[in-house]
């Protein structure tokens, strides 16, 4: 086992769906820092500022840029979160799926909204993490989860964030998108110190709020896969959404585009 988890984490991870890890990329916070200075620096063709009527601040996000982002490739491969993610996933291999960068400037209003990242993504299995990892401290602007939430009967609608319209056509294969607090679900969200990560499945809902603090809240994503994960076809142009991959239904994702990170 790595010795930055315990048992009792992985059986976390197993049963609800999340746990925290502390310092997962402690030693490469400077590095990522400068990875995504260059990435807000040269967006890449996904990036968005997520303007939104009536809003205030800036809040950018991209992804898919650990090819032509030479920082973002060392902290995928020297940093110990692929081997971590085996350990989570209980799996034999660790793909690497995609990197995401947001960043809410200080006085960011406009809030993430709650949705799960899995109906957004063309594949499937249940061995599957996201990182997400704080670059500044963070304490109201944390990731904020709904345990348990990828044990669902049904996906969660995914919905176009600033427009508030649904991704995909067929929304009776989804269910509406909940509201936690009104319901009274169990929300999970710690204070973070920069390197620490929430680990979390592709199916549980989360959400953050906007960044009222005078400081910035730069955050690094990680998404992997395991041994079980498949391409899957969605109802629509997928988000990321690897034009012209080629791949077809049932099949293991490519490793020339999704390169293999961790063997056991």
């Amino acid at each position: 086992m790595h010795p930055l988890l315990t048992q009792q984490q992985i059986d976390d991870y197993q049963t609800r769906g999340v746990t925290v890890i502390r310092g997962l990329f402690a030693d490469h916070v400077a590095k990522l820092r400068a990875g995504v200075e260059a990435n807000m620096a040269a967006p890449g063709p996904y990036a968005s500022e997520n303007e939104k009527e009536g809003e205030s601040g800036r809040f950018f996000d991209d992804y898919c840029n650990w090819q032509r982002i030479p920082e973002f490739e060392a902290v995928i491969r020297e940093s110990p979160a692929a081997e971590v993610a085996a350990e989570l996933m209980r799996s034999q291999t660790v793909q690497l799926f995609h990197d995401h960068v947001l960043v809410k400037e200080p006085g960011t209003s406009l809030a993430t909204p709650w949705h799960t990242d899995g109906p957004y993504y063309f594949v499937e299995g249940q061995q599957n993490v996201s990182f997400w990892a704080p670059l500044d401290p963070v304490t109201e602007a944390t990731l904020r989860m709904v345990p348990g939430s990828h044990k669902w009967e049904k996906p969660v609608l995914p919905m176009r964030w600033v427009k508030e319209e649904a991704y995909f056509p067929n929304i009776e294969d989804y269910m509406p998108v909940p509201d936690p607090e009104a319901e009274g679900m169990e929300i999970a969200g710690w204070e973070m110190e920069p390197g620490d990560a929430v680990a979390f499945n592709y199916g549980i809902l989360h959400g953050a709020r906007g960044n009222t603090s005078p400081t910035r809240r730069r955050a690094f994503s990680l998404r992997l896969v395991g041994d079980d994960a498949r391409y899957v076809e969605r109802p629509g142009r997928t988000s990321p959404p690897f034009p012209d991959h080629d791949m077809q239904p049932g099949q293991k994702l490519r490793e020339d585009w999704f390169p293999t990170i961790f063997p056991r």
